[in-house]
């Protein structure tokens, strides 16, 4: 069938949902890919791409691999800006990837985000609940749980137990956040420990409590502190809508990511698409790598394109340019 169309605007019901193909690699939530082995991270196998060894094979610039180096030989966090698109959350993935340090932690701070949600939240309605349900129910000669059940570690709050190798945390758009938040995170990054009141508070009686980490695992926390013994690699990213305060840069390893070259956008094509969709781009990488100065077009709108338009390709060269033209608008464009 030549018609690429999935939904056509009819108004009457059929069966074209059949035909839907699969989604792209970076939006396959239902596997982490075809090669991925025990404990391999399907968000990282998205980012990497399907085709790992051409992510592998492709060697980042000198001054990434640089200031990765820099942060784990120093137990600094690593600050990474530049424009959407540019590679600053997939290089937390590629690092634990090639060094073999499990899961990325991840914490997407949005405006609303706090210090406490990075560190850990404790359920007291889930916990009062709970001792109303026992008493109503006349059990209160049974064994009550432990106040640990109604902790859970946040992201930063797993990556800063203490563990032989360095976990990867990836604290994502960092400029989005409220006002406050990189001040609030400064003695977390400089002490790499923080403390759980609730759990301080019994210490004498319970010393050691077991709590639900972010990889939904358990973990011993002793006298109501986290300490690292290990400090993780900590990377931040920003799209630089803000400045941050000075306590905070000169904490950090700072690296300003530069768009992707030639034989980086290829290498990165070819890892999610294959090799035709490098050969069949109907000019789309040329049109990428030839933008305007300035202008902000991400990368992901260029795989975006290439998967679309490789799904049509006996439609006319006119609805093919007309979808890149869609999804390939510039971000920094008023609209």
């Amino acid at each position: 069938m030549n018609d690429w169309r999935i939904y056509r605007g009819a108004g009457l019901p059929h069966d074209g949902i059949r035909r839907l193909p699969p989604p792209p690699p970076w939006r396959d939530f239902a596997s982490s890919g075809p090669d991925a082995g025990a404990g391999t991270d399907p968000s990282a196998a998205r980012r990497l791409g399907v085709l790992r060894r051409l992510v592998e094979n492709h060697h980042p610039r000198p001054e990434e691999v640089e200031a990765v180096n820099a942060a784990l030989y120093l137990r600094r966090p690593l600050l990474v800006t530049g424009t959407p698109g540019t590679g600053k959350s997939t290089l937390a993935h590629a690092v634990a990837h090639e060094l073999g340090l499990g899961r990325v932690l991840r914490w997407p701070i949005v405006s609303r985000t706090t210090l406490r949600d990075g560190l850990y939240h404790y359920d007291a309605i889930a916990r009062l609940q709970d001792v109303q349900l026992e008493r109503a129910g006349g059990d209160g000669g049974g064994e009550r749980r432990s106040i640990g059940s109604y902790v859970r570690l946040g992201p930063l709050g797993t990556a800063l137990l203490p563990v032989p190798q360095p976990r990867v945390l990836l604290i994502d758009e960092l400029d989005k956040g409220d006002l406050d938040l990189p001040n609030d995170l400064l003695n977390a990054l400089e002490e790499g420990e923080f403390r759980l009141p609730e759990l301080e508070r019994i210490a004498d009686r319970e010393p050691v409590v077991e709590v639900l980490t972010d990889d939904s695992e358990r973990a011993e926390i002793h006298g109501g502190r986290v300490r690292c013994t290990t400090f993780p690699l900590i990377v931040l990213t920003s799209n630089g809508e803000r400045d941050f305060p000075a306590a905070l840069l000169r904490r950090c390893i700072q690296l300003d990511l530069e768009p992707p070259r030639e034989e980086q956008v290829t290498a990165m094509v070819r890892a999610h698409l294959g090799d035709d969709a490098v050969s069949d781009d109907d000019g789309l990488i040329q049109r990428f790598l030839e933008r305007e100065p300035g202008e902000v077009i991400a990368a992901d709108q260029l795989l975006n394109a290439l998967f679309l338009t490789q799904h049509a390709p006996r439609t006319e060269r006119v609805t093919r340019d007309r979808l890149a033209d869609m999804l390939m608008q510039p971000l920094d464009r008023p609209r």
